[in-house]
């Protein structure tokens, strides 16, 4: 995968296979200690601890359509390459948490990528999840959480087609805000 939010994805999609209806992510990005971190947590079937020591095995999946699962084993690979580490924590009945922390001025370290379409192809997938998305850079922050937009729309869908283009626009202009505002921590 070329962006980190790519993985971003794939993750979401396994939370979503997972029966999850709640998907938090949370990007901090601390230019001072030179450390993007990615957590993704899910309330999800979860795993037992024989199918955790196996998730990060690329020869290793529960899909029956390939007999590979790189998704997990390649994003963990993506961090430890950029001095950073990769945990994985998961309970059954109760959910599965990722976290990946990268050296944030890495050279090979991927871009984050587009965060916007990948959080509104995460709500377009399945209208049921209640996303919570965090992203910090220093003092700057942007929250977008699913549950109160859909209070907010009563009857109308959030996956109504203007309602994403909305919602897609509305998530690009505050990163692009909050990354202008963040430039005074950039190292």
């Amino acid at each position: 995968m070329r962006e980190l939010s790519l993985h971003i994805l794939d993750i979401a999609q396994n939370s979503i296979v997972a029966e999850a209806d709640e998907i938090r992510i949370a990007i901090i990005e601390d230019y001072l200690q030179d450390r993007l971190a990615i957590c993704i947590k899910d309330n999800g079937k979860g795993m037992d601890q024989e199918t955790l020591a196996k998730v990060v095995d690329p020869f290793y999946t529960t899909r029956t359509t390939r007999k590979v699962g790189l998704g997990i084993p390649m994003f963990k690979q993506a961090a430890e390459q950029c001095e950073g580490k990769f945990t994985i924590t998961s309970n059954l009945g109760v959910g599965t948490e990722i976290v990946a922390e990268f050296k944030h001025s890495h050279i090979d370290r991927m871009p984050l990528g587009n965060m916007s379409d990948t959080l509104i192809t995460i709500i377009n997938s399945n209208d049921k999840i209640n996303l919570m998305y965090t992203h910090e850079i220093g003092e700057e922050k942007f929250t977008l959480c699913t549950r109160d937009i859909k209070k907010t729309l009563g009857e109308l869908p959030i996956t109504n087609l203007d309602v994403l283009i909305w919602l897609r626009d509305y998530i690009k202009e505050n990163l692009y805000e909050m990354y202008e505002k963040a430039k005074k921590f950039m190292v």
